[in-house]
Order: C-alpha cells, then structure tokens, then sequence
C-alpha cells in the first residue's frame, strides 16, 4: 500500500490583550508555530481518534490513519 502524506491548515487567533497571548506572541514565529502544532494534536488527535476509525471501517482502497 502507497501513502500519502498531507496536511491540514489551521489558523489561530491570538487576543494581545490577555496575558497567555502576549506570552505566546513574545515567541518567535517558529517556536509560536511549535508550540501551537504541538497543542493540537495533544487536544484534537484523542478527539479524532474514534471519528478516524469509523470512517475507516470497511475501508477497502484507503485508511486514513492520524501521524504524530
């Protein structure tokens, strides 16, 4: 079996104003995007999981499998 790896885009919107944003913002581009990718997937990836594996019931020409 082939794989393909792909990505979703997501986008955050960051209030300034409150205390944990400008923490974040005071970060480098770089480390803003680490450490934002890195709280998704600890929140989203055991939210997803069981949607990832109904969808992939029965599936016969693709699995849709989520990389960490």
């Amino acid at each position: 079996m082939k794989t393909i790896e792909h990505s979703l885009r997501f986008v955050t919107e960051v209030d300034e104003n409150h205390p944990t944003g400008s923490m974040l913002l005071a970060l480098d581009e770089a480390n803003q995007i680490i450490l934002l990718e890195s709280m998704l997937k600890d929140l989203l990836l055991p939210a997803i999981v069981p949607a990832i594996e109904e969808i992939n019931k029965g599936g016969s020409w693709a699995i849709l499998k989520a990389v960490q």
